[in-house]
């Protein structure tokens, strides 16, 4: 059993921002930060006090987690970069909203004193004595507590207050994980109502101290058990009222933010569902019965109908039927009244789920097929009009020496630019078919056989069908934004982004296979009509090309992907410290990583010789690096074990934090079976005879830090977690028995009213099939309350707000 938790961020636009720069405006991006550590950054949109980014992201996280905050920051090319205002969402707040938080969300400014991290380790007991009772607090270590210093560390100690007196500890210079071990007596009174609160504070010579957090505890039920230790994480003093004015002038963002809290049973308790699901899935569509399917498209409202689309996929390709899967989709569609010209362009279940497939099985080859003429289009910048109404001769410039451009000449030359992208794109794509995976093929094969016995009259509505989830669903958004896509790192500017815009909509009208329909709406597009008439019939012969081989494997449907298949890829600066492993030897400073299912291998740059490798069955860590051990916050480690078993460290440099957040990600989820990986690690270096982190002098010693290999992030590129999508769809599931019955009955009454029972309620009946899928999810209900884990005792200590 584990318990898992996932946070969804999507980060959709701001508003009424401070102007931050000169000119009157700002260049704005957002750092997502989970407790206080920087997970994703988005891209920086120029220029503009109101930026649409649009980006979602989900992490997966530790269970212990306790607040996401998002930092908007104005990003400075000459100085360092200035904070705008934060957001800030505790996971009480997550909580009480279990369908997501959404909506606009004023910043707030960023106190200092609220922006406090770590953890510290206390005990405290009670001493029996001759002079009375006394209460000690024994002050052990501290760990990840906030930088203050430009050092990128901080001078941490501890000030001690109880019954009206205060000590304090010695100073450790120079470290985020300090530790003390010093102990500090008080006289008891009776009774023992004061409270004991313990500071961290960052020691300055000349300005004022840093407050670095506290914790505040009741030590009346500390009588009982006599002792109480642990860690205690450190919190912001809010005792000083705040004046909070600001907030609203600062701007705001609009936020979907939604934590899923997840125990995923054993594998055998999901098997009954998936097996009944798989059944269900076999049996395909038959006459007079309302198919389980159908009833979870109706009773799915729209908002979770993509996810489910996600978990259905993933779970029918773990089990090798996502092609009986989709092709049954598709027959319960055509089986419904509809019209050729315009299947699939709904959002049912069958329409986001085969987007979900798409996404799943095909990102490699969007890559491939789209890579080459976005990087062209981001790399040319060219001005491309051909809305009249729309064209600025200004932005252009002159053809000549002295002579302005016409409208008429901008627009002619918009017109061959946008052509030549159209028709290298094309180009591409009528090539791709041989490389378009297998499994693609085969659900597309389907659906155009399907479309074409639905609709014998109107041969055209199978290749139609095809190209609604091709072009409109795939193609068409990626080249639109392809940030979203990973096709970049940053969103396009406002000129590349028309040229991408006119792109997909020209992409679009291919695959609507008639191209004067697109015309009759926007009558400016008619110069590019042969231009869209010659691609309309490239994209049929390349549907003919791409349904028209049977694959060996394509009609297994499952996601195959060989053992040694490349993970993630990239130049990474290599920091040289003392060690003997192959890496560490090495005399290069930059080098070429790859990461496989197999092993963490390097080169001297891409596609030469490979120099040397890491199995992933040696690695027992990938973990941050702090700042001022290379002076850089982007600088991962790769703790791993060489040929003679002496555990050694990598430190390895990425280039932003989106980088590093991604490397960290791939090496937890490939290593992430390894029976012997680290629970502590170091976070700084070991340089002369001690860690930088924590001033040990063992260099061997337990680490100063917990290991955090359960964050990571979510990709399309996740290997398949049966389990985790078995339990996702149970509670969706579970929430719908009710809705499940009596849609049965709604549908029943539709087909025939004569027959139908009058009470359609919970005693009414139902078929085997929804009475069997009852009959698991009540089975797995009590597996849950069988095997969740009995909650925690009360501590002596109790912890008090501050």
């Amino acid at each position: 059993m584990a318990l898992r938790s996932a946070l969804s961020v999507r980060i959709v636009e701001g508003r009424d921002l401070p102007a931050k720069d000169i000119t009157g405006s700002s260049d704005p991006y957002c750092i997502v930060k989970i407790d206080n550590e920087a997970i994703v950054r988005t891209a920086t949109v120029w220029k503009t006090l109101s930026p649409f980014w649009g980006e979602e992201y989900e992490v997966h996280l530790q269970p212990t987690f306790h607040s996401v905050s998002i930092y908007v920051m104005d990003e400075d090319a000459l100085s360092r970069d200035d904070v705008i205002g934060k957001v800030c969402i505790t996971r009480a707040m997550l909580a009480e909203h279990p369908k997501g938080y959404s909506g606009w969300v004023s910043l707030s400014e960023v106190d200092p004193n609220e922006e406090v991290q770590g953890e510290i380790h206390l005990r405290v007991e009670l001493l029996e004595g001759e002079g009375g009772r006394r209460l000690r607090c024994t002050v052990l270590e501290a760990r990840d507590l906030a930088k203050k210093d430009r050092n990128g560390a901080s001078d941490p100690f501890v000030r001690v207050r109880y019954n009206g007196k205060t000590q304090e500890s010695t100073v450790v210079k120079k470290s985020c994980y300090p530790r003390w071990n010093e102990s500090f007596e008080f006289e008891l009174p009776e009774p023992a109502g004061e409270k004991l609160c313990v500071e961290v504070w960052d020691w300055d010579l000349v300005s004022k101290n840093d407050f670095l957090g506290k914790v505040v505890f009741s030590v009346q039920g500390l009588r009982a058990a006599g002792q109480e230790e642990g860690w205690f994480r450190l919190q912001p003093d809010r005792s000083k009222p705040r004046e909070d004015g600001r907030r609203g002038s600062l701007g705001s963002l609009q936020l979907q933010v939604r934590l899923r809290d997840e125990t995923v049973l054993p594998s055998h308790c999901y098997q009954p569902l998936v097996q009944l699901l798989c059944q269900e899935v076999k049996s395909g569509r038959q006459d007079g019965r309302v198919h389980l399917v159908t009833l979870l498209d109706e009773t799915t409202t729209a908002e979770c109908r993509q996810e489910v689309a996600v978990n259905l996929v993933k779970l029918f390709l773990g089990q090798g039927l996502v092609k009986e899967f989709l092709d049954l989709l598709f027959e319960l569609e055509l089986a419904k009244p509809c019209e050729p010209n315009t299947l699939f362009r709904s959002n049912s279940l069958a329409s986001k789920s085969m987007e979900s497939f798409l996404k799943v099985t095909g990102m490699q080859y969007l890559h491939a097929v789209l890579g080459p003429i976005i990087t062209r289009v981001f790399e040319e910048k060219k001005y491309v009009e051909l809305d009249p109404s729309k064209v600025e001769i200004k932005d252009v410039g002159c053809s000549g020496l002295h002579r302005v451009q016409t409208e008429s000449e901008v627009m002619e030359q918009g017109r061959q630019h946008l052509q030549s992208y159209l028709r290298e794109l094309l180009d591409t794509i009528s090539k791709s078919a041989p490389t378009c995976p297998p499994v693609i093929r085969a659900a597309f094969r389907q659906l155009f056989q399907r479309v074409g016995e639905r609709f014998p009259e109107h041969q055209h509505a199978k290749f139609v069908a095809v190209t609604s989830f091709l072009c409109l669903r795939f193609f068409s958004p990626a080249i639109m934004t392809p940030k979203l896509f990973h096709l970049r790192e940053t969103h396009a500017d406002a000129r590349t982004s028309r040229t991408l815009l006119l792109l997909a909509k020209a992409i679009q009208m291919v695959g609507n296979m008639d191209p004067a329909a697109g015309r009759a709406k926007e009558a400016w597009l008619a110069p590019l009509q042969p231009a869209l008439q010659h691609g309309a019939t490239q994209m049929k012969a390349f549907i003919t090309r791409l349904v028209g081989t049977e694959e060996e494997d394509g009609g297994k449907g499952r996601l195959r992907s060989p053992p040694a298949a490349v993970v993630k890829e990239g130049l990474l600066f290599v920091h040289k410290t003392r060690g003997k492993g192959p890496l560490l030897s090495c005399a290069a400073k930059k080098l070429h990583f790859c990461l496989t299912g197999e092993a963490l291998s390097f080169a001297k740059s891409p596609g030469a010789e490979r120099i040397g490798s890491i199995a992933l069955a040696n690695i027992r860590a990938a973990e941050k690096v702090e700042e001022k051990s290379f002076g850089s916050c982007h600088v991962m480690q790769v703790v791993y074990v060489d040929e003679n078993g002496q555990q050694e460290t990598a430190y390895l440099q990425c280039k932003c934090v989106n980088e590093l957040n991604q490397w960290l990600s791939a090496l937890r989820k490939v290593c992430g079976n390894n029976p012997q990986m680290l629970c502590a690690y170091h976070p700084g270096v070991f340089r002369g005879d001690k860690w930088t982190c924590c001033h040990q002098k063992d260099r061997t010693g337990l680490g100063c830090d917990r290991t955090r290999h359960g964050v990571t992030l979510q990709d399309w590129s996740d290997p398949l977690d049966p389990d985790a999508e078995a339990q996702r769809l149970f509670q969706h599931l579970h929430g719908l028995q009710q809705p499940l019955r009596e849609k049965y009955w709604e549908l029943v009454k539709m087909e025939d009213p004569q027959n139908s029972p009058q009470v359609c309620g919970e005693g009414a009946p139902v078929p085997p099939g929804l009475s069997q899928l009852f009959e698991v999810l009540q089975d797995l209900e009590g597996c849950h309350r069988l095997l969740s884990p009995s909650p925690p005792a009360s501590p002596a200590l109790l912890e008090l707000q501050t």
